[in-house]
């Protein structure tokens, strides 16, 4: 089984994770498949990129969100994306969207 999940990086009280499809028999620092994107919780908001194409078809596949990267992927609107994605809408459709959001969200980070 697949799981898209957290992989830790970053020095000692400076956590960033990177967020990998990976096997889930493997270990949290240890083999994965691809990475699909970052999170960096220690910035005011937190930085999280993915990219949606990509997990989208994982996720189309088989792979399972870990639990800490559901409530990333739903906070971000992914998961909502992905909804509307198998229910047959364009996924150009759904990037520009999720390009536009996160254009709107650094925006409003950088005042």
């Amino acid at each position: 089984m697949v799981r898209i999940r957290l992989r830790r990086t970053g020095l000692r009280h400076q956590p960033s994770y990177r967020l990998v499809v990976a096997d889930i028999e493997s270990p949290r620092d240890g083999r994965f498949l691809e990475i699909v994107g970052n999170y960096i919780p220690t910035t005011n908001p937190f930085t999280f990129d993915v990219k949606e194409d990509r997990i989208f078809e994982w996720m189309k596949n088989g792979a399972q969100p870990s639990e800490s990267v559901l409530k990333l992927l739903k906070s971000a609107g992914v998961i909502d994306r992905y909804e509307r994605y198998k229910k047959g809408e364009a996924l150009e459709v759904l990037l520009a969207e999720a390009k536009e959001a996160n254009d709107k969200r650094n925006a409003a980070i950088k005042g």
